[in-house]
């Protein structure tokens, strides 16, 4: 494409319209496992269709995707979900895909306010700013009057916070690219990579007695801190040598224990307690082998009491396996020289500890990359918030993407 028609599309980013369509996302309260989801989807569809794109807008089949031996895991109930994607211009495989998923964590401000150029509210950042932008991106094409060579596709997707069924669902369904962009939220950076992560539960035993004759029981809560001990040294262990992606950060591969329970009665020795928590995959590492080295840690505990009444380890949950860009993918420079070309300074490339849908989208053999408006730490925040003109710069960065990669 030439620069004649880089600019006009450029020219044709609507950013009020950009604005609204971020208010009328955020609006839908979009979160894990309700009605809302369905309503989303079938908003981007409407959309998608409006502009000209030929839509697939599916039923998920969930009984067969669960059933799936690489299912990725689901946190949260569904009766039902769908899938949408859309495709413009040209013939054959995309040469991009632009992916953003659409459902949310659970919270209760939907009002999509706006104040001094920040829209506030659950899904503004993580991520339906970035689907934003990837809307408006494409709306500038159609509305620019050039024609693509090679097809842009468009992915929403819902369930990628609680395991990826929505990408997972849409790759089985035969949607494929060249290349794919997810507009997650990267405050500036490039992330060609991601740590995974994984969901654990530890089932510790103990031996109930009278709290006035605790010496006869065995206290599960006590016998807890001797197991977290053990994690803190395999945290340690795993964080010694982080991938050079990952070396930016104090834990690449964190573990987190999020949720204890334990007892039934307050002047009673408890002989249960359950743990569960968050465990880092390394970069590269199967999840067979992350499984491992946790559930070695745990069995090779050194107490009398543990050793003949063993913890219990179970996977509850999303399996997020980690992703990375191939070595020397063009992706990589053509995203990093139009953040340059859009202006900005030369972005940080760097990778991130927590799972996405990137890494379904690598196992597919699609090489995969994030960028995206909005900082991953006021994610599923209280604060959740994104800059207006974070949005708008995205969705030029995405133009020029789309043109290049597919013109």
């Amino acid at each position: 494409m030439t620069y004649e028609t880089e600019q006009a599309v450029l020219a044709a980013i609507d950013d009020e319209r950009i604005v609204a369509e971020l208010r009328e996302l955020v609006q839908i309260p979009s979160i894990d496992g309700t009605a809302a989801e369905g309503v989303v989807q079938a908003w981007c569809a409407d959309r998608l269709g409006a502009l000209g794109a030929s839509v697939d807008h599916w039923r998920l089949d969930l009984e067969g995707l669960t059933s799936d031996p690489e299912f990725p895991g689901m946190e949260v109930e569904r009766d039902e979900a769908w899938g949408c994607v859309g495709v413009l211009g040209g013939d054959g495989t995309p040469g991009l895909i632009f992916n953003g998923h659409v459902d949310v964590v659970p919270g209760d401000a939907f009002d999509a306010s706006i104040e001094d150029g920040v829209m506030w509210g659950r899904g503004t950042c993580d991520m339906k700013g970035g689907v934003a932008a990837i809307l408006g991106a494409t709306a500038a094409i159609v509305a620019s009057g050039i024609q693509l060579r090679k097809p842009l596709a468009v992915h929403t997707v819902i369930g990628e916070e609680d395991g990826g069924l929505g990408a997972f669902a849409t790759l089985r369904r035969g949607h494929r690219g060249e290349a794919c962009l997810i507009a997650e939220p990267t405050a500036g950076a490039v992330i060609p990579a991601n740590a995974g992560s994984l969901t654990f539960r530890l089932e510790v035993p103990g031996l109930a007695t009278h709290g006035s004759t605790r010496s006869r029981g065995v206290s599960a809560i006590e016998k807890f801190t001797v197991i977290q001990t053990a994690l803190q040294k395999l945290e340690a262990a795993r964080n010694s040598d982080p991938h050079p992606l990952l070396a930016h950060l104090d834990l690449a591969n964190p573990l987190s224990v999020g949720t204890i329970s334990a007892g039934d009665w307050a002047s009673t020795v408890p002989d249960r307690l359950i743990a569960e928590g968050r465990y880092g995959v390394r970069l590269g590492e199967p999840l067979d082998e992350a499984r491992k080295a946790f559930e070695d840690a745990v069995a090779g505990i050194e107490d009398d009491w543990l050793r003949d009444h063993p913890v219990k380890v179970s996977w509850p949950g999303g399996a997020f396996a980690s992703g990375v860009l191939p070595d020397g993918d063009p992706l990589l420079t053509d995203t990093v020289q139009i953040v340059i070309d859009t202006g900005k300074p030369a972005p940080e490339v760097r990778g991130a500890p927590y799972g996405s849908d990137l890494r379904l989208y690598a196992a597919a053999g699609i090489p995969t990359l994030q960028y995206g408006p909005g900082d991953v730490r006021y994610a599923h925040a209280a604060d959740e918030h994104v800059a207006l003109d974070d949005v708008l710069h995205a969705a030029r960065t995405y133009a020029l993407l789309a043109v290049r990669r597919c013109g």
